[in-house]
């Protein structure tokens, strides 16, 4: 077995099977592996930060241009990307513009990313639904998702509700991060559909993920 299905405690239940092995070696060899297992012990764990696995997916999925709606929680993500030649960043000034930018540079050959926060996703919702969707532009769509837990703007949370519910209207699969758990799984997984299926796919980053804003 694998090195992953041996933190298992039921491997471990196993190995305890084993002839020739005393009644009190049994009991240690379980309690040991359950504890381990509960602990975490062993396991594969990365040390990576939350932004850091999102630009690493970006790069594995060969996603070199992004476009954005500049946001203090976004700006973790998106100045890693500005510090990093592999990339080309793109300022917009309404989200709808950001769609526009990424949707021609998939046109010309190059697989871009949208970045922006759930307030202004209001603002390209023609875009998406006139653009994107029929002309099939497989576009990720990273959103700061506000309104949830620790929102301090009432304004944010009618906006930060609905976003979800519009995209389960347009059909568009959305995936929401809340912690690092599975982090890099979700987001590799999130790009490898979009391409697959050749539609946009949304990636909502919520406040327990990236800690929210302060003011």
């Amino acid at each position: 077995m694998d090195a992953e299905n041996r933190e298992n405690p039921v491997y471990f239940v196993y190995q305890c099977m084993t002839p020739f092995l005393t009644f009190d070696t049994i009991a240690d060899n379980l309690g040991n592996a359950l504890f381990r297992y509960k602990s975490g012990l062993g396991r594969h764990n990365t040390s990576m930060a939350w932004n850091d696995i999102i630009v690493d997916s970006l790069k594995k999925w060969d996603t070199s241009l992004v476009a954005y709606v500049p946001d203090i929680s976004i700006d973790r993500v998106t100045t890693l990307i500005d510090e990093d030649p592999y990339f080309h960043l793109v300022s917009a000034t309404r989200e709808e513009e950001a769609i526009g930018v990424a949707v021609g540079a998939y046109a010309t050959g190059r697989n871009s990313a949208v970045f922006m926060q759930s307030s202004g996703f209001g603002n390209s919702i023609n875009a998406i639904a006139s653009l994107c969707i029929p002309a099939r532009t497989p576009i990720p769509i990273f959103l700061n998702l506000r309104g949830g837990p620790g929102e301090f703007n009432i304004a944010q949370v009618p906006m930060g509700r609905a976003t979800r519910p519009i995209l389960d209207t347009f059909g568009l699969v959305h995936f929401t991060l809340e912690d690092e758990y599975n982090l890099e799984k979700i987001v590799d997984g999130a790009l490898k559909l979009c391409h697959a299926n050749r539609q946009p796919v949304a990636i909502c980053m919520t406040q327990l993920l990236h800690g929210g804003k302060l003011a």
